[in-house]
């Protein structure tokens, strides 16, 4: 089927005239990605029930005016505030099998889909116009607490799928009835509501957790965990076989460890859901780390260094080879800025291999490899064949093991330019690491050009920002002496209703880059201890993690206790 262009559409249906399209087309050239609708909206050529009426005889769909329809509670339960915002949709009928919902974006064509997969129920898309969506959002909803609280409280109440998870936990493990109790719509509700919240606040994990009497979920956004409504204590067992069937995961093996993967479509983007599931006391502990590739920014000038840093760092990844080492604990920001340095210097004359545990980011005109370990894949045997790939960079993921790191240092002697990770607590600590693991000191100096540590401290929700006097316990804790700061400022949020009450809202790097000279690499071959590494760094420009963070709280950004949190004390 030929899909008619939306302009001549609005020109056949004497909504436009000729001239006044070609008045569109020329705006549209001045605003790319632009939607010719919206653009013909803006400017006042067409109302938006006109624009709702040329999208639907575009895509051969119905009509709808939410004003003048009734929408019952029954079908409105269908689909929750969260999925309502994010999609832009409202549920108008349900007839048992069929649900269908009305849109201001039918060109959107992978929501249909998505909301099959999320739903379980055959769609049917309708459109509306733009305000009548949102008024029936305002109208028909309560907030997201309001409705992940209902969820739960009619979970609490149904006696019948309280009795079916009990037989099920209790009895014998029955494969079809738990398949059944996982599919039921109560469970998926509530994974569903849990999910797109998550997504939602930019989470980057969310843990499902059994105890003996209770079962919590928590979900980590900007570093921190925040516990949710917890779910019936009874639901643990129905909850985790649903994630494991979402994974394709072995829901009769409850004794060992799983690991696996969910691929969501959510708002027309991609999110990559890693799941492991551990055997516990009371039951499977499953955590999900989600990969929203949507949220992050792949560009140094947005990952948060100084100027000075930013500018230094950027100097020593044009260098023709050696090793660059990114430090730092899980989730501080590694993989984010290596794959904002890989961006930066992804050009068609340069070829640029990665091998990851797991691919994060996709990133166009990069070879990406991932690691699997099932089939002997690991970071060794992946960097041996990319080395026989004609590469000029190369990305490894993390260096974990002897093995790994002599061939990655091979690497960087044969002329290759290699990024990588550490898990180490500073920059200068890393040296120390890499002779641990058994790298001989020579090659130490030989091949390692830079080292960035790193850490992410969440900053102060600027809408609800108020100055106070800082304790002087924890000025002596940061080792700030109180009689020096004169007439410096010190905030904290308050807690608003836009940070959660959190008083936080974001989050921002701290950075500590020590680039490699000559004297370092003297110091590393007479065995200089970690302090004395630190020193030298420092006295050629080095800012150590602490005072970096201290320069922000001066700054305002973050609080004392973020960088306490974050940072050692050298």
């Amino acid at each position: 089927m030929v899909v008619r262009k939306i302009g001549q559409i609005l020109v056949d249906l004497g909504f436009i005239t000729d001239e006044q399209l070609e008045v569109i087309l020329d705006e549209q050239q001045q605003r790319p990605g632009a939607l010719l609708g919206r653009i013909a909206e803006d400017m006042g050529l067409i109302t938006d029930e006109q624009l709702a009426t040329a999208l639907a005889e575009q895509l051969n769909m119905k009509t709808v005016n939410l004003a003048e329809v009734t929408l019952p509670p029954d079908v409105l339960d269908k689909i929750t505030e969260t999925m309502a915002q994010m999609y832009r949709i409202v549920p108008v009928k349900f007839d048992g099998t069929k649900l269908t919902v009305a849109t201001c974006d039918p060109q959107n064509l992978t929501v249909q889909d998505e909301l099959r997969t999320f739903l379980g129920y055959d769609i049917e898309m309708v459109v509306a116009t733009e305000r009548d969506i949102q008024a029936a959002i305002d109208k028909y909803y309560s907030s997201d607490v309001d409705s992940l609280e209902k969820i739960i409280a009619d979970l609490n109440s149904d006696e019948e799928l309280a009795q079916a998870a009990s037989a099920l936990e209790e009895g014998a493990f029955n494969l079809t009835d738990a398949e059944a109790l996982a599919d039921s719509a109560p469970v998926r509700k509530l994974l569903n509501m849990v999910l797109l919240l998550a997504i939602k606040d930019h989470a980057s994990d969310i843990h499902f957790e059994p105890f003996e009497d209770e079962f919590r979920i928590r979900i980590k956004a900007e570093g921190v965990l925040y516990e949710m409504v917890p779910p019936p204590r009874h639901l643990a067992f129905a909850i985790t076989t649903r994630i494991k069937v979402m994974a394709n995961l072995d829901i009769a093996e409850r004794r060992l460890p799983q690991d696996g993967r969910i691929e969501l479509m959510v708002g027309g983007h991609p999110v990559d859901l890693r799941v492991s599931v551990l055997p516990t006391m009371f039951g499977e502990s499953t955590v999900m780390r989600i990969l929203d590739r949507s949220v992050v920014s792949l560009d140094l000038d947005n990952v948060g260094m100084d100027e000075d840093t930013l500018n230094k760092f950027r100097t020593v990844i044009k260098r023709p080879n050696g090793i660059i080492l990114v430090t730092g604990p899980t989730g501080s920001g590694k993989t984010t800025t290596l794959y904002s340095a890989l961006s930066e210097m992804n050009d068609i004359k340069d070829k640029i291999i990665t091998t990851e545990d797991p691919v994060e980011y996709d990133i166009d005109g990069i070879v990406q490899i991932p690691i699997d370990h099932s089939i002997g894949v690991t970071f060794a045997s992946c960097l041996r064949a990319i080395l026989r790939q004609d590469p000029d960079i190369i990305l490894v993921g993390e260096i974990r093991d002897i093995e790994t790191a002599e061939i990655a240092v091979q690497a960087s002697l044969t002329g290759h330019l290699v990024f990588s990770t550490l898990h180490t607590n500073d920059a200068p600590s890393t040296i120390t690491r890499l002779k641990d693991m058994g790298i001989p000191t020579f090659l130490i100096t030989a091949c390692v050009e830079a080292i960035l540590a790193q850490r992410l401290v969440r900053r102060i929700c600027t809408n609800c920002r108020e100055e106070i006097e800082p304790q002087r316990e924890v000025l002596l804790d940061l080792g700030i002496d109180p009689d020096t700061i004169g007439d410096r400022k010190f905030y904290r949020g308050r807690g608003c209703e836009k940070c959660n009450n959190t008083g936080y809202k974001g989050r921002v790097g701290l950075f500590e880059l020590l680039i490699m000279n000559d004297d370092l690499r003297e110091m590393v071959m007479r065995n200089a201890t970690t302090d004395e590494l630190r020193d030298k760094a420092e006295s050629y420009g080095m800012i150590p993690l602490r005072k970096y963070g201290i320069n922000y709280v001066f700054q305002g950004i973050t609080t004392a206790d973020e960088v306490l949190r974050e940072t050692i004390n050298e």
